[in-house]
């Protein structure tokens, strides 16, 4: 099996020489997805407007991908404050249904950018045409 590139457009991960996800056979590993809008500039807004971005970040490169959020095996939430905790579990209301996805949350010093407070990756299944 070949590693495949995942690309979106806009692709705000090209310049960093990182790929959003990368697929291989019938499992697709989605790169952290932060709160920035198509523009690449953090959006405002607070814990929640950023979060709900990096969630519909990460659901368009899982479909780039050939997968979907109710495919998700396996995600990562990195936060800056773990004081938004019950902001991700909403927000894993709000994206994800059951059975939900296996989960680490993690408290972290900092992200990519000084603005940013909630990065998200992700495992998923790829499904073929006979899955069910």
């Amino acid at each position: 099996m070949k590693l495949e590139r995942v690309v979106t457009t806009p692709d705000n991960y090209a310049p960093f020489l990182l790929s959003q996800g990368i697929k291989f056979g019938n499992l697709l590993f989605v790169s952290g997805q932060a709160g920035a809008g198509e523009d690449g500039q953090i959006v405002a807004g607070g814990f929640r407007a950023q979060g709900e971005q990096a969630f519909a970040n990460l659901r368009r490169a899982l479909e780039a991908g050939g997968s979907s959020l109710e495919d998700v095996i396996k995600v990562t939430i990195f936060v800056t404050d773990m004081g938004n905790f019950k902001d991700v579990v909403e927000l894993r209301r709000q994206f994800f249904t059951a059975p939900y996805p296996a989960d680490t949350i993690a408290e972290v010093k900092a992200l990519y950018n000084a603005d940013v407070m909630i990065e998200i990756e992700a495992i998923a299944a790829v499904r073929t045409a006979g899955d069910a």
